[in-house]
């Protein structure tokens, strides 16, 4: 790749770019062949011209009968000649172009589909403190911006390098003296480039940045329209997108002036080029330097060739910053810490036979490794218990749950299913073990089947009608046009309940010996609540379930209670024995009933 964009990118992402584009290196290496040739016959055009206008030109050339006379056998040949070398010139041009405009566009698609992999193996931590529509920015608007800063940079940037070099070469065959002219320019126009990149970079990086807080920005009124109508916080968002749009108008205006101003400065040396080697080549040809007036005339060409790359390089330095800044942000992400892989870890337990005892042994976690959320949490369920956890809000209820998921790892301690550690399983078989009803619903734009029998199999027809029936789901369904088959759209087919709902359906499909219930039924009313705890009574008969609850009265009937606090469990028993314990269990229970 060229020295250009060596000096433009950062060294460790180029070779990241550079590592990420292997696959492609052939078809590019026939690309650059392709456009090397296609350069070569342009240069070789000039002399053409310079042929073309010696046998043309009267300078020179004796009178025969009174008349100057023109060869037309060799102007015929030369013009020939100069046709076949733009036809080549052209040919080979567009076949570089085509080829290397193709393995971009694969390898842009390579880069978003590597991303899409890369979210589904990033730890939860990485989306608990990045924006949303940040990541999205990265997918979408750095992933378009390096295509487009690599279709548009990588072939010319070769280009100008070899026009460079060639017509070098060539003005220095044709003479030097005119060449020693056009190169004066040459550190000018080099200074004004570095220049102009030294400024601009940071600019470009800065509007990047800037650029995905405002999908940042955008994506979150998106999704909180609600509120924001609810408490008429629309000129507020408003005011603040504006800021945000201000910041991103700002720094790309600073940064597309001073870019901008490199076309005007480059003309500007390009036209006292011309001037200086028209002076040259006419001293010359008056004192007989040169021999024909061809050499000036191919040599007009010749500058506009040597500058034109220089002028090309400077017109696309925003694209090339631009895309520079895009490249740092997407490889930036791609190479974040993921998640170890654990696949090849061999299977622990018998899905078949788990018994479902699970053991917390001096648990310790922290969310910020200062501070701890879980401290010292140690219990032991047998078999076939209902647990149920409950406690104030931020006690680490739903913390208890993530690191009994292995979503996040714990600080210190380990916790144990039938014996065995959760460190020495491997997150989808740990995760297979466990149906899982969260308070946060989730649905897809699909059909409430897809929804329903999520990522499962072989789906048993009566048992899934049972299932509608239990959660109460059936008469919804009876009154979709085309029933489990109807596509819905997430965000406005169904109502938060019917969310719930459709959630906990899938649970009960996915039928895993094991449960875990968040704030399950948060959404619902109440009525459907007596109905969905009828089905989860059913559902967790036999099971060892985890029940998280603000709503005491859908636990009453757990096997054994965990009251937290602070991270700590503080309290241990049934609802009986805690309500005569009359602790903080029982100061929770009165105060909704009393």
């Amino acid at each position: 790749m060229s020295t250009n964009v060596i000096a433009a990118m950062p060294k460790n992402k180029l070779g990241s770019l550079v590592k990420a584009f292997r696959k492609y290196y052939v078809p590019f290496i026939i690309s650059i062949v392709l456009l090397i040739t296609s350069v070569v016959f342009t240069i070789l055009t000039p002399g053409m011209i310079r042929n073309l206008t010696n046998e043309i030109a009267p300078f020179g050339k004796e009178l025969v009968e009174g008349h100057f006379y023109v060869n037309f056998e060799a102007v015929t040949r030369y013009g020939i000649i100069l046709v076949v070398y733009v036809a080549i010139s052209f040919t080979t041009g567009f076949a570089s172009g085509f080829i290397l405009n193709t393995i971009i566009q694969k390898f842009s698609k390579d880069l978003r589909r590597g991303i899409c992999e890369k979210i589904n193996k990033m730890p939860l931590d990485y989306f608990d403190t990045t924006q949303t529509g940040d990541i999205l920015s990265v997918m979408t608007n750095d992933v378009d911006t390096l295509s487009t800063s690599l279709q548009n940079s990588v072939s010319m940037l070769v280009q100008s390098a070899v026009m460079l070099i060639g017509v070098l070469i060539a003005m220095f065959i044709a003479c030097w003296q005119m060449a020693l002219v056009v190169i004066c320019s040459l550190p000018i126009m080099l200074i004004i480039i570095l220049l102009t990149f030294k400024k601009s970079l940071p600019l470009f990086d800065e509007t990047q940045n800037v650029l995905g807080e405002v999908n940042a920005a955008v994506e979150e009124n998106y999704s909180g329209q609600l509120v924001i109508k609810a408490f008429n916080a629309e000129a507020k968002k408003v005011e603040e997108f504006k800021a945000k749009n201000n910041k991103l108008g700002l720094a790309l205006y600073k940064s597309q002036a001073i870019g901008g101003l490199i076309e005007p400065a480059m003309s500007f040396v390009s036209y006292l080029t011309y001037a200086g080697v028209l002076v040259a080549g006419g001293l010359l040809f008056a004192n007989n330097s040169i021999s024909d007036i061809g050499i000036i005339t191919g040599f007009i060409i010749y500058v506009s060739l040597f500058q034109e790359p220089l002028a090309q390089i400077g017109q696309a330095s925003s694209t090339i910053q631009l895309g520079t800044a895009a490249c740092n942000r997407v490889f930036d992400f791609l190479e974040k810490p993921e998640l170890v892989d654990d696949s090849d870890k061999p299977i622990r337990l018998d899905h078949a036979h788990i018994r479902g005892e699970v053991e917390f042994k001096d648990v310790c976690f922290g969310y910020d490794p200062k501070k701890l959320t879980i401290k010292n949490f140690s219990g032991k369920i047998q078999p076939g218990m209902k647990v149920a956890i409950i406690g104030p809000t931020g006690a680490g209820k739903t913390t208890l749950v993530n690191l009994l998921m292995r979503f996040y790892e714990v600080t210190s301690g380990d916790i144990l299913i039938d014996g065995v550690s959760i460190k020495d399983m491997s997150r989808s078989e740990l995760r297979d073990v466990f149906g899982m009803i969260l308070q946060e619903t989730w649905v897809i734009n699909g059909s409430l089947r897809e929804n329903i029998v999520y990522n499962l199999k072989d789906v048993d027809e009566n048992r899934l009608q049972e299932i509608l029936v239990e959660t109460n789901l059936s008469h919804y369904v009876e009154t979709l046009p085309q029933g489990l088959d109807t596509v819905i759209q997430k965000d406005s087919a169904l109502s938060a309940g019917q969310k719930q709902l459709v959630t906990i359906a899938r649970a009960m499909t996915e039928n895993a010996p094991m449960l875990i219930l968040d704030e399950a039924t948060s959404n619902v009313d109440t009525r459907t609540e007596i109905l969905i705890q009828k089905a989860m009574d059913s559902l967790t008969h036999g099971r060892t379930s985890f029940v998280i609850a603000h709503r005491l009265s859908t636990i009453k009937n757990a096997d054994l209670i965990f009251v937290m606090k602070d991270g700590n469990i503080v309290e241990t028993g049934n609802h009986d024995s805690l309500m005569k314990l009359g602790g903080l269990y029982c100061e929770i229970y009165n105060s909704q009933f009393n």
